[in-house]
């Protein structure tokens, strides 16, 4: 019996297509990471007999980044990402160790059938799941095939069965055209990105922003957004007039005219045209038309579409809605939502879609009417050659999808039984009235069939006043002739919407990027999105396009990405070659970057006028170590310390609160200590501005506090605080927070592993002993005698916080799903809870891991 391996996107996709495939009748296990599931059964492939099992990964099995010191900031020249410094392949999520859960599935396997998304970052994942698993496959017997590919638009048994019998090849050119952007956006992202983020953030002090990044689609998105502020920044209202008319049909009825000439912009030519109207006494009726007018039906929905109703009608941002949009796919109610098709194909199972409608309460009479009397063809649209158009594949309640899923669903559903609905006709009749030499106009508009706009009632026409009954050169005494003063008004700022039709008519980004670039700039802090969901750029996002401008416009200028799009688009095609296309774009950019750099004193000048210059930003915290002067607290992202003295600037850890560590000062340069929290729940540390970033000793990194420092006798180290190692993460080690009382806790210098401990104790602290079972340090504990939990009115205990039964109450985890043994009762001695065998001067211990490490994190988990 041959052994197929078939993978798919994500864990619930697998269930789905294997619950089909198998007619449910299949066995689950989960696999080695935890993550993933692995669904087996017994089936046909090709005729013989087979056992099948489905897995899948969780995106991307691979990431694209720069190797060893191209990643530092500090040792390489941006300049060289260009060209010179290599890339590697890693994994795009260590934690779940996906090459390796793939390798042990994949042994021994004959075929693999590839079930992931069909689209490019789709086939893309393909290759990746076949370099991890094609050298642990069984070999081909002479030219037999063992790769497969499975071609699907929704999670349907007939979709899936039908892809199952017409199995394909990946391909690789498409897979080619993501790795060549991947590629692109790394290089030259990245170098623009650290040039102008060190650049301005060592000037400035309120730039507000943690990374001043660039972005080859990002930053012609956030073009479009300052465009339009601009426009509305420069725009200067006019006056102009408008000639207002009322007649009155009928003694109890009036109706008001619109004047042909629309508006003028002259006051005193203006009230010529009042006179010569209020001359007349009566509005003569000079003709009459009826026309029937058809509304047409909109076109099948694709992905660019359901993003612009999502935030315009729905207040979803684009992100949101496509995440909504893919948990319906996985689910099974609609089909693909990437999609730039319009066009049903013609075999398309449009009445079968339909019928899955038929009994919701909302729509189910539309849907009845529909099936009996006849569908009609949806209007042909455009064929990208992708997937069929976002289609409702079941039926739903609110119930089910709940919020905005069900909101979502709803829109999908609705649209697409309006593409199968009769186009909306209504009869409109024009009347044109003349008073004294001027032409006036009256449009009334009457529904003869509503059409498709029942079930979309937001495009109906609206009611209007109905149209008295009248004929060539009737006449109809004056109410009133006035004349309105108004003024022309500026655009507003640009709509989520309007930002999606924009990048989809420049060819700024695919239909899958779009919400990523728009969620980008929000998250950068170059745009807020205002009620109604517009977007307002920010001083920063507005300098830095202006910036652009004043250098190299291409660069903010949608014009040379569209035509690196059109490129990319070639390679997938096989119509370019993908070193080619690299090399040309690379070249280009590098040239840009070369001149961005030279030019880029036209840029600060900007920067100058809208932003303070550190020196005079912040607020006084801590001494320098060098010159004993007080350096300023930044508080704006990234928060920073800046000594003005010595023009010295010092990173400091993000998303926390900073303050003064009690004037404390480092043993080792003199520098007054400031203590980062995280909370009163979280966790806390001192650390040295100038070891956090210049690190002391060899085996540490820049952005270590005291808690990692391997200062042998400094009270805040970790050689003095250390108690044992971190019971959830690899390298991690057990700190006492010395500032935490009386709600002592310690926590883990790597991870959010934090333990509670001692609650009201007077004092505790680490001492230089070591517990005989686990080699933890051991704690000594003191108590006020009115509030000791100690036996025996105790009010002072030194013992191991893992393995003495005395502590056994007081010690509380948190954020590790795990417990002591000792809370089992279990007392057996245990290895490697200490900070390690090796000793360092002082008396205090090496804190590393023992060998027995896995033994002794699986004796502390449940």
């Amino acid at each position: 019996m041959r052994t197929v391996l078939m993978v798919a996107e994500k864990p619930s996709l697998a269930q789905s297509i294997a619950k089909i495939l198998s007619r449910g009748n299949m066995s689950s296990r989960k696999g080695l990471n935890g993550a993933c599931s692995v669904h087996e059964y017994t089936g046909s492939f090709l005729g013989q007999s087979t056992h099948f099992k489905m897995t899948s990964v969780c995106g991307h099995v691979m990431t694209l980044d720069f190797i060893g010191k191209y990643n530092s900031w500090d040792k390489v020249d941006p300049a060289e990402l260009f060209s010179k410094a290599p890339t590697e392949k890693k994994e795009a999520n260590p934690k779940l160790t996906m090459v390796k859960f793939l390798q042990v599935e994949g042994r021994g396997c004959d075929c693999i059938v590839l079930w992931l998304d069909c689209d490019k970052e789709g086939e893309n994942i393909c290759f990746e799941v076949l370099d991890a698993v094609l050298p642990v496959m069984n070999k081909p017997r002479g030219s037999e095939r063992t790769i497969y590919r499975a071609k699907f638009s929704s999670i349907t048994d007939t979709d899936i069965c039908n892809a199952m019998n017409h199995l394909g090849e990946p391909n690789r050119n498409e897979a080619l055209s993501v790795d060549a952007r991947q590629e692109l956006d790394l290089r030259i992202g990245c170098a623009f990105t650290r040039f102008q983020t060190k650049y301005f953030q060592g000037k400035y002090g309120n730039l507000d922003s943690s990374l001043i990044s660039f972005g080859p689609c990002q930053t012609p998105t956030l073009g479009f957004c300052v465009e339009r502020h601009d426009k509305i920044q420069s725009f200067k209202p006019e006056t102009y007039w408008v000639l207002q008319a009322k007649v009155n049909p009928e003694k109890e009825s009036s109706l008001t005219l619109d004047w042909d000439r629309v508006r003028v912009f002259d006051r005193e030519v203006a009230q010529m045209f009042l006179n010569i109207t209020k001359m007349a006494k009566e509005a003569k009726v000079e003709s009459v038309s009826k026309k029937e007018k058809v509304k047409q039906r909109p076109l099948a929905l694709n992905t660019v579409e359901m993003l612009r109703v999502a935030s315009a009608a729905l207040g979803m941002g684009p992100q949101h809605a496509m995440q909504i949009a893919e948990r319906l796919y996985t689910q099974g109610y609609i089909s693909y939502p990437r999609t730039e098709t319009t066009h049903y194909p013609e075999n398309f199972d449009l009445k079968g879609c339909l019928r899955q409608q038929a009994n919701n309460p909302y729509w189910a009479e539309t849907v009845k009417v529909l099936l009996s009397e006849g569908i009609n063809r949806p209007r042909k649209g455009h064929d990208a050659g992708d997937h069929p158009p976002i289609t409702p594949m079941r039926a739903a309640t609110e119930a089910e999808l709940g919020g905005d899923g069900w909101r979502l669903y709803e829109y999908i559903t609705r649209h697409f039984i309006a593409t199968v609905s009769a186009d909306c006709k209504y009869l409109q009749t024009t009347i044109s009235f003349s008073i004294g030499p001027e032409r006036f106009t009256c449009v009334g508009k009457v529904v003869t069939s509503p059409g498709f706009t029942e079930i979309m009632p937001w495009h109906s026409i609206p009611l209007e006043e109905s149209l008295p009954h009248c004929e060539k050169g009737d006449l109809f005494p004056i109410g009133e002739i006035k004349l309105l003063e108004k003024q022309t008004s500026p655009p507003d700022y640009l709509t989520e919407a309007e930002l999606i039709t924009l990048m989809e008519k420049h060819g700024i980004g695919t239909d899958a990027s779009i919400p990523v670039h728009i969620n980008n700039i929000c998250q950068r802090n170059y745009v807020t999105v205002e009620s109604g969901r517009r977007l307002k750029p920010t001083n920063l996002g507005i300098v830095l396009v202006h910036g652009y401008y004043k250098i190299d416009a291409e660069l903010v200028l949608p014009t040379i990405r569209s035509a690196v799009e059109k490129q990319l688009n070639l390679i997938a095609l096989g119509k370019a070659n993908y070193h080619q296309v690299l090399e040309h774009t690379l070249d280009i950019f590098k040239r840009k970057f070369h001149y961005f750099v030279d030019s880029i004193a036209g840029m600060d000048e900007l920067m100058e006028v809208s932003f303070s210059p550190l020196a005079a930003t912040g607020k006084p915290l801590s001494r320098c170590g060098k010159c004993h002067r007080f350096m300023k607290y930044i508080q704006a992202k990234p928060s920073r310390l800046h000594c003005s003295h010595c023009d010295d600037t010092y990173s400091l850890p993000q998303n926390g609160t900073i303050k003064l560590y009690k004037e404390l000062r480092c043993p080792l340069d003199d520098f007054e200590l400031v203590l980062w929290s995280s909370g009163s729940r979280g966790k806390s540390y001192p650390l040295c501005p100038y070891c956090y970033n210049h690190p002391p000793f060899r085996d540490m990194k820049k952005g270590m506090g005291c808690n990692e420092c391997t200062h042998p006798t400094c009270q805040h180290s970790l050689s003095m605080l250390g108690i044992g190692q971190c019971v959830e993460c690899e390298n991690g080690v057990l700190v006492l927070d010395s500032t935490s009382g009386p709600k002592w806790k310690m926590a883990c210098n790597k991870c959010n592993v934090v333990v509670h401990f001692f609650e009201n104790a007077h004092r505790v602290r680490v001492s230089p002993e070591t517990c005989d079972l686990c080699e933890a340090a051991l704690v000594d504990v003191d108590f006020n005698k009115a509030k000791s939990p100690l036996p025996g009115d105790e009010t002072q205990h030194s013992g191991c916080v893992f393995c003495d039964p005395v502590f056994q109450d007081l010690v509380e985890l948190k954020h590790a799903a795990m417990r002591h043994p000792m809370h089992r009762g279990g007392q057996g001695k245990r290895q490697g809870r200490g900070r390690g065998k090796g000793r360092r001067p002082g008396g205090r211990l090496n804190p590393k891991k023992p060998k027995d490490k896995m033994a002794a994190l699986a004796a502390y988990f449940v």
